[in-house]
């Protein structure tokens, strides 16, 4: 029994044995890659092959589908090429203008600044700037869409509609080297191209001479005005001193007097004057002006001795040579007070004329003409569409197209081969429906 039993036995123990050793081994096996994950255990070699990019491998992907990048590549620049055969040609009419030399009034300090710094001196704009702004202002468009019927040519309706696309169609640019002013009109009538844009700087002339938009012609503005006022003011003054030469019977006055309030007269019309011209110049220029100061200063000076002599006009005792007015009758103090209004307003009067007539001359000389270099004439080669560069930038841009087309066709093939992104992919396809099917679970 005991001889029989021993085989059955060995029987059971390499059974056991190899039930044993097959646990063993495949617990092993499962828990064999949990021992990876051990901060100190070298990691395996194949797991940074699967996150590793091969040159080789896309230079596959872009050989497989070569039939395809090419067929695309180069039928998107054939249709782009017919395309612009096909497309309206476009000739762009240019004129080029010099802008005037700018100059800053009659004053000579501020004579020969450019035009890019006086911008930065809070000073007038450039002739340039305003050109161009004058160029697209909404005056010269709509004058040259009446010229033109321009509504009837664009085939539209509105004015404004008219506007924008004439605005689309003209410009005007300064070269920042040269300083030249270039005009240009776009269509797809060369004649009528320049046509427009001709007249365009026929109308900037006209404007432009009918507008006080240099600062010479603002202060000979600004003088004008203010002579009107003061020959207003003139007259007034005389007729006052006439009524009262009238109703008192007085003549005259002490020559001593007379002199002292002439001489304050003088001094009142020399601050107004210079009162004026600060006020002109600061329209202009900013208080940091080399002209703004001398005057101030000069200011501080006149009305520093004004304020002596009508101090001496009242109440000078020390000087012998002159007579206080407190020693005059009342009737002879108002009488040289009038006439003291008449000597201001003469004396302004003059040193107003004087700096407006320096005006009108600097305005002359500073007249902002529109001097036209090349005037424009009709294009002999269209101006767009340029085919050659479409074509260019086309086969480019359908080049790139047809390397992600081909690389985005070689991931749709990968992925459905693996079971785990055809999953995917199909759970993606389900969310992208906007439909939910109808389907009803059974």
């Amino acid at each position: 029994m005991a001889e029989e039993h021993h085989p059955n036995s060995t029987n059971d123990d390499a059974a056991s044995g190899g039930a044993g050793h097959e646990v063993a081994v495949g617990a092993a096996s499962k828990t064999r890659p949990t021992h990876t994950a051990d901060a100190y255990a070298p990691p395996y070699a194949y797991e940074y092959e699967e996150d590793e990019i091969d040159l080789l491998d896309l230079v596959l992907v872009l050989a497989k589908h070569k039939r395809l990048i090419l067929l695309l590549t180069l039928g998107v620049a054939f249709v782009t090429g017919v395309i612009s055969l096909i497309m309206t040609p476009i000739y762009r009419a240019e004129t080029r203008l010099v802008p005037p030399l700018s100059k800053a009034g009659i004053s000579a300090s501020i004579v020969n600044i450019p035009d890019f710094a006086r911008g930065a001196m809070g000073m007038a704009p450039t002739p340039s700037n305003m050109m161009v702004g004058i160029i697209n202002s909404r005056t010269i468009m709509d004058t040259l869409i009446d010229k033109f019927d321009l509504l009837s040519y664009y085939e539209v309706e509105k004015r404004q509609e008219a506007r924008d696309t004439l605005s689309n169609a003209l410009s005007a640019q300064v070269d920042s080297k040269t300083g030249l002013i270039t005009v240009s009109v776009e269509d797809k009538d060369p004649k009528l191209a320049a046509t427009i844009a001709n007249a365009a700087v026929e109308e900037l002339q006209r404007l432009m001479q009918d507008l006080a938009i240099t600062v010479a012609a603002q202060q000979r503005l600004f003088l004008e005005g203010q002579l009107k006022e003061i020959q207003l003011s003139l007259i007034q003054a005389e007729e006052d001193l006439k009524r009262y030469q009238e109703e008192t019977g007085i003549l005259s006055a002490p020559a001593q007097a007379s002199s002292l309030m002439s001489a304050i007269a003088n001094l009142q019309a020399e601050i107004r004057s210079r009162e004026i011209r600060l006020t002109a110049l600061r329209s202009f220029a900013t208080t940091q002006n080399p002209e703004i100061q001398r005057l101030q200063a000069e200011l501080e000076g006149l009305r520093s001795q004004l304020k002596k002599l009508e101090t001496q006009a009242e109440n000078s005792k020390e000087n012998l040579s002159a007579i206080s007015l407190k020693e005059l009758p009342q009737a002879s103090i108002e009488y040289l007070r009038k006439l003291r209004d008449v000597s201001f307003y003469e004396t302004l009067n003059r040193m107003i004329l004087n700096q407006y007539e320096q005006a009108k001359m600097a305005e002359a000389q500073e007249a902002m003409v529109v001097q036209v270099v090349d005037p424009a004439v009709p294009p002999e080669l269209k101006y767009k569409p340029k085919r050659r560069l479409m074509v260019a930038i086309a086969g480019v841009l359908g080049l790139f197209l047809s390397i992600f087309l081909a690389f985005f066709l070689e991931f749709l093939h990968n992925a459905s081969n693996d079971p785990e992104r055809a999953a995917k992919m199909a759970q993606l396809k389900s969310y992208l429906r906007f439909r939910k099917s109808s389907a009803k679970p059974t």
